[in-house]
């Protein structure tokens, strides 16, 4: 199934970005952020290691519906 678009961050200026989708069938939000800086980085590291196939990114919490209604649709998806 191809992923459910939720939305844009509504003060995008034109780089789409962030964004945020469902993958109803892998049960998984996707999002597209901001890459994180180094200083943003070293606090997550301080919790654990980030392994090579995963990012740190940003998402503006003026997202929290796209976000929210995301959550509440994956919630409603059968689960596989």
């Amino acid at each position: 199934m191809p992923l459910r678009f939720f939305g844009k961050d509504p003060e995008t200026n034109g780089d789409n970005c962030p964004t945020v989708w469902l993958d109803e069938d892998k049960q998984e939000l996707v999002v597209q952020g901001w890459k994180a800086d180094v200083a943003l980085q070293a606090q997550c590291l301080a919790t654990g290691p980030i392994p090579d196939t995963e990012a740190v990114v940003r998402l503006p919490l003026r997202m929290a519906q796209q976000i929210r209604e995301a959550l509440d649709a994956a919630e409603r998806s059968p689960v596989r």
